[in-house]
C-alpha cells in the first residue's frame, strides 16, 4: 500500500513539475515574440492561437480556435493570420533562436559532446480546390499518391539523445502561379517572389540560421536535397559537414579517377560477405538499437565520401554522399552518427500533425499558411525544450534486457516525458491552477506502461537477432 502511494505522489510531482516548466516556457516564447506585433492586443490573440494549438481540439481552425479563445465569433483568429500587422519572419527568427538555445541549454551538463544535426525535409498538405497559395496536383508524402495539395520545406533542429525541434519552414509555390498575375493576386503572393526549387528553399531557410547565429555539425537530407547541387556548393563554401542521401544513379569520382554511379560502385567494389561491411548502430529508437550493415567508399577529393547503408534482413541499399571540411574529423563512426540522425525531422512532422495542427490550416493565402505554420512552431518549441529540458530528470526506466531469455523486471520504470505529454499538462495548466490527480494518475500509467512495452520490443529485437 505504500508502494502505491509513493508512486502516485511521485506522479503527482512529476505532473506538476512538467506544467509548472511548461508554464514558464511558454510565457518565455510568448515574451520573445512580443516585438514582433504592433498592437498588444494582436499579440494576446496569437497568444490563445497558440493555446488551442496545444490544446486537446480534435481539429484546429478557425471557429474552434475562436471558440477555445473564448471569442465571440472566428474573425478575431482570420484576422490574426489574413490582415493583422505583425513580422511572422521576424517572429520564426525568434522561435528559432529560442528553441536553439533551450535544446543547447538541455545538454550542458553532459560531458560526451552530443551532436548538433540540421536535418532538411518537406511535408505536405492535401488541399481541396485551386484558390490555395502553392496547390497543385502533385506527389504527396502525407497521402502516398498524387493529390492536390502543398508543400513545404522544413529545418530541424536536432540535438543527440536530447531532442529537436522544427526551426525554419518555406513554402514551395510552382513557377506557373508566379508568373500568373491573376493566380499570383488571388492567392496574395508577394510581388518580389521568385520561383525556388526546394534545394533553393532549403539555402534560403539554412541561410536565415546562419544569420540567426546558429551553427550546426552537419547537415542532413534526403535525395531531393543531395541531388541539388547548389545546395552542395552552398553548404561546402561555408565550411558546412554534410551528409546528403543520393540516389543511386548519383555520380561519383572514386579515387582512380574512375567515374560511376553508387549502385555501379558498389557491385563492382563490394560484395555482400565483403569485410568492409560493417554492422552497427544508425541510433536508438523507440523498439532498441537501429542495426544496418555500413560501408565507406573514399571518392576523388579528400574531403568527400559515400557511405553505403545496407538494411540487414532486405539487402535494400541506401547511399549517402559526404563531405566533411578540412580540419575536422573525418571518420566513419562521426558518418553513421550523422546520418542516424536525419530521421527526427519526420517525427517531428508527426509531432506537429497529430498534436498541434500543423496540417489543419484552412488558411488560402500566402501569408496566412506562413503565420500559421509559425504559431505552429512556437507551440511545438515550447513542449520539445521541456521535453528535452526534463528529460534526465524523468526517466526512471529499467536497464534494457541483456540476453533474449532475461525475464522482465519487477519494476520497469516511467519513461521520460515525451512531447505530446507535455503538451496535455500545458493545456490543463491553462485550463486549472493545478493539474488534476485524474491526469498525474493517467500520466504515471501512460509512462509505465510504454516502458514496459518498450523493454518486450527490446527482448524480443535480441531474440530475433
Amino acid at each position: 500500500m505504500l508502494f502505491v502511494r509513493t508512486n502516485e505522489q511521485r506522479a503527482a510531482a512529476a505532473a506538476r513539475i512538467g506544467a509548472r516548466a511548461a508554464v514558464r516556457e511558454r510565457s518565455a516564447v510568448m515574451g520573445a515574440l512580443r516585438s514582433c506585433f504592433a498592437r498588444t492586443q494582436t499579440w494576446l490573440q496569437a497568444g490563445k492561437y497558440v493555446n488551442a494549438l496545444a490544446s486537446e481540439l480534435p481539429s484546429r481552425n478557425g471557429w474552434s480556435i475562436g471558440e477555445h479563445g473564448g471569442d465571440r465569433s472566428p474573425d478575431c483568429a482570420q484576422r490574426l493570420l489574413n490582415r493583422a500587422s505583425w513580422d511572422e519572419t521576424a517572429a520564426m527568427s525568434q522561435v528559432r533562436k529560442h528553441a536553439a538555445a533551450g535544446l543547447d541549454g538541455a545538454v550542458r551538463r553532459c560531458r560526451r559532446k552530443r551532436m548538433t544535426v540540421g536535418a532538411l525535409d518537406e511535408t505536405g498538405q492535401e488541399k481541396q480546390g485551386t484558390c490555395t497559395a502553392g496547390v497543385k496536383r502533385q506527389y504527396m508524402g502525407c497521402a502516398g499518391r498524387v493529390a492536390n495539395g502543398i508543400n513545404t520545406v522544413h529545418l530541424s533542429y536536432v540535438r543527440e539523445k536530447t531532442g529537436h525541434a522544427l526551426i525554419g519552414a518555406r513554402q514551395w509555390i510552382p513557377e506557373e502561379h508566379i508568373a500568373d498575375p491573376v493566380t499570383s493576386l488571388v492567392t496574395g503572393l508577394p510581388l518580389d517572389l521568385e520561383f525556388r526549387t526546394k534545394g533553393q528553399l532549403a539555402i534560403d531557410v539554412l541561410a536565415d540560421a546562419y544569420a540567426d547565429g546558429l551553427g550546426f555539425d552537419v547537415i542532413c537530407g534526403d535525395e531531393v536535397y543531395g541531388s541539388c547541387t547548389e545546395l552542395r556548393q552552398f553548404l561546402e563554401q561555408r565550411g558546412q559537414a554534410y551528409v546528403l542521401r543520393v540516389a543511386s544513379t548519383f555520380m561519383i569520382t572514386l579515387a582512380a579517377g574512375t567515374r560511376m554511379t553508387c549502385a555501379d560502385t558498389v557491385k563492382t567494389l563490394l560484395r555482400a560477405r565483403d569485410r568492409r561491411w560493417e554492422v552497427r548502430s544508425a541510433g536508438q529508437g523507440s523498439k532498441g538499437e537501429r542495426w544496418y550493415a555500413w560501408a565507406w567508399i573514399a571518392t576523388a577529393s579528400p574531403r568527400h565520401s559515400l557511405l553505403v547503408r545496407r538494411h540487414l534482413k532486405t539487402g535494400e541499399l541506401a547511399f549517402h554522399y559526404c563531405f566533411v571540411p578540412e580540419g575536422q574529423l573525418a571518420s566513419k563512426t562521426r558518418l553513421i552518427r550523422a546520418a542516424g540522425l536525419r530521421w527526427p525531422v519526420e517525427e517531428g512532422f508527426e509531432f506537429g500533425k497529430d498534436y498541434f495542427g500543423l496540417d489543419q490550416c484552412q488558411a488560402r493565402l500566402y501569408t496566412a499558411i506562413r503565420r500559421h505554420l509559425v504559431l505552429v512552431m512556437a507551440a511545438l518549441a515550447i513542449c520539445a525544450v521541456t521535453a528535452a529540458q526534463l528529460r534526465t530528470r524523468t526517466d526512471t526506466q529499467a536497464p534494457p534486457p541483456a540476453r533474449p531469455d532475461e525475464p522482465p523486471p519487477l519494476e520497469p520504470g516511467l519513461i521520460p516525458l515525451t512531447v505530446h505529454e507535455v503538451k496535455r499538462l500545458l493545456s490543463a495548466a491553462l485550463s486549472h491552477p493545478e493539474p488534476p490527480g485524474h491526469a498525474a494518475r493517467w500520466l504515471q500509467w501512460r509512462r509505465r506502461h510504454q516502458a514496459r512495452s518498450r523493454w518486450f520490443h527490446q527482448r524480443a529485437r535480441l531474440a530475433r537477432n
